[in-house]
């Protein structure tokens, strides 16, 4: 079946990608590891020693950036939908992070009370309908959001993937009553015509 324009577009546009040959060159699994990796630069998110849980983990390249920066000390939980090579130093568990049996699962593994940091790389299989996606992907940073409220220790941080759309001022609200500092991210590394954008909320104070 021959590909249509807009896929060869995406395709070409992807393989020009300057993240694209850099990830490849520096050995990551995808680009997305630079949209992590600037935000880290800047406000210094990860230290050896930390309990770090990975949302939407798949293939792995935050999970690889955060086990060099913790540098074998330190916890490491991965978790995403699909499945996921394995790395060092890392927990992967391959589930549906909406379903109440890989919560739990995740919860055993991670001590109450005891996550430093929380990663949410997670969004839905997009079908291009804004009415559509935003609900779905603000549904998966709900379901993260709480169960940072749960897990995430005093002074804890989280990072996420969040969509302009309904929801979206209510969120921040939230995260502002729950948090010493919230600020929006948009990572060079994240595409312009992207809806998304990350929250980044430190200082635990629940």
């Amino acid at each position: 079946m021959p590909r249509s324009k807009s896929s060869k577009r995406w395709l070409q546009e992807h393989f020009d990608d300057i993240y694209v040959k850099k990830a490849q060159a520096e050995g990551y699994r995808s680009r997305a590891v630079y949209k992590l990796k600037e935000v880290d630069d800047k406000e210094h998110l990860l230290k050896p020693g930390m309990t770090v849980v990975d949302l939407g983990a798949a293939p792995g390249s935050w999970t690889q950036y955060v086990a060099e920066k913790l540098d074998g000390r330190g916890i490491i939980v991965a978790l995403d939908i699909l499945p996921m090579d394995a790395l060092p130093d890392v927990t992967f568990i391959q589930g549906d992070f909406r379903e109440d049996e890989v919560l739990q699962k995740l919860m055993n593994v991670v001590p109450e009370r005891g996550v430093d940091l929380l990663l949410s790389d997670m969004a839905p299989n997009m079908s291009g309908a804004a009415a559509i996606d935003i609900p779905r992907a603000m549904y998966l940073v709900e379901l993260a959001f709480d169960f940072g409220n749960k897990m995430l220790k005093p002074g804890g941080a989280m990072l996420m993937k969040v969509f302009h759309g309904a929801g979206f001022d209510d969120l921040i609200r939230l995260a502002r009553l729950q948090f010493d500092r919230v600020v929006i991210r948009k990572p060079s590394a994240s595409r312009s015509r992207s809806r998304e954008t990350y929250l980044l909320a430190k200082g635990y104070n629940l």
